[in-house]
């Protein structure tokens, strides 16, 4: 095992300069090496989106960028998966020529998106590009499966991502090196997994990696209620709010949309929907049994975890945790600047300018 000492262990009262976005931490030697080339690649911000929320906003909007997927997504193969009785998920899949030969990544999206985000479609198109199998998973209801399921998703699905892994994949398609990817929630979630695997993961589990991960969710949910917070609020709780009343037309038994307007917050939705419909006392029971933080240490798989310090939805304070720097099988990446899942680059370097994207999939090749 090696102690690496890229940078100093973050500091949280300031941010840190460029060069220590690898703080130090305890890593076995695939991953000391691994850290070792991303020393060599810092994240600068765009000059002209350098703020957090210009980050965020922009990097999600990228019209030009949306509009250069457009054919590129008409290669992928839908395929609808029963995760359990009655419900199923829809995979959006791109194989390569000989498909067993090649390593695959599970990509997943955050919340209120799906395989159509442009993060997962931009990881999905590196990792196609370097000999991958491409599998991007939406969770329930997602990628327009309203139909498909009963309940609403949430951050403790994790069993879902565990059938797709190892009945799918693993098992149906005989895939033997397989990477997680997730974004958000969904990195909170493959976290968690991992976690919950412990040494008992499966063979075919090769990596994990996850950017922005909600791992501590009570203290997320206090920091999209913050007051400069409120545009990201208003979209999410929109959303949301949007799709109980599409599942209220669908399921008029389950799903009780009155006075759903004066749900306003994310730990409302919670409290009145993800909370009951998931088998939890409240939205707090809901949290602290669904955040990965808890369960982080017992992870032995590979990981990589990538964050920004400024990430206007995701507190920086978790990520101090003891629990993270001292698992070997964990590099974390600590940035000063990046906003949520935002990383927009100032230098593409050999490379296009989403850079968390492309420490994810630098990170998968690595370790095949």
């Amino acid at each position: 095992m090696e102690r690496v000492d890229e940078g100093a262990r973050p500091d949280y009262s300031g941010a840190p300069s460029a060069a220590s976005h690898i703080p130090t931490q305890a890593l076995g030697p695939r991953l000391s090496e691994v850290a070792r080339a991303f020393a060599g690649r810092p994240f600068a911000p765009h000059p002209l989106f350098a703020g957090p929320h210009a980050q965020t906003i922009v990097s999600s909007l990228h019209y030009p960028r949306r509009n250069s997927f457009r054919a590129e997504r008409a290669l992928y193969e839908s395929r609808l998966f029963e995760v359990e009785p009655g419900t199923r998920v829809l995979l959006r899949c791109r194989w390569q020529p000989r498909r067993r030969a090649a390593p695959t990544l599970l990509v997943l999206h955050g919340l209120e998106g799906s395989s159509d985000s442009l993060y997962v479609l931009g990881t999905a198109q590196k990792a196609f590009g370097l000999g991958f199998n491409v599998v991007a998973m939406n969770m329930r209801n997602c990628g327009g499966t309203e139909q498909l399921a009963e309940t609403l998703y949430h951050s403790g699905m994790t069993a879902d991502i565990r059938r797709v892994l190892t009945e799918e994949l693993a098992g149906r398609e005989g895939l033997s090196r397989i990477f997680l990817a997730g974004f958000s929630m969904s990195g909170n979630m493959v976290l968690r997994l991992a976690g919950e695997y412990g040494a008992e993961a499966p063979a075919a589990l090769a990596g994990v990696a996850a950017v922005s991960p909600s791992i501590d969710l009570d203290s997320c949910a206090d920091a999209i209620d913050r007051r400069g917070n409120a545009l990201y609020r208003w979209s999410f709780v929109g959303s949301l709010r949007g799709r109980v009343r599409r599942k209220g037309r669908l399921r008029p038994g389950i799903f009780d949309t009155r006075d759903l307007r004066r749900v306003r917050t994310i730990r409302q939705f919670d409290e009145r929907y993800t909370a009951p419909l998931g088998g939890f006392r409240d939205a707090s029971d809901y949290y602290a049994r669904t955040s990965s933080l808890p369960v982080i240490r017992a992870i032995r798989v590979p990981t990589l975890i990538i964050h920004a310090l400024d990430d206007p939805l995701i507190p920086a304070a978790p990520f101090s945790d003891p629990s993270i720097a001292d698992n070997p099988d964990i590099l974390l990446v600590l940035t000063r600047r990046g906003g949520h899942v935002g990383f927009l680059a100032a230098d593409a370097a050999g490379e296009d300018r989403h850079w968390a994207e492309n420490r994810v999939v630098e990170f998968c090749r690595m370790l095949v």
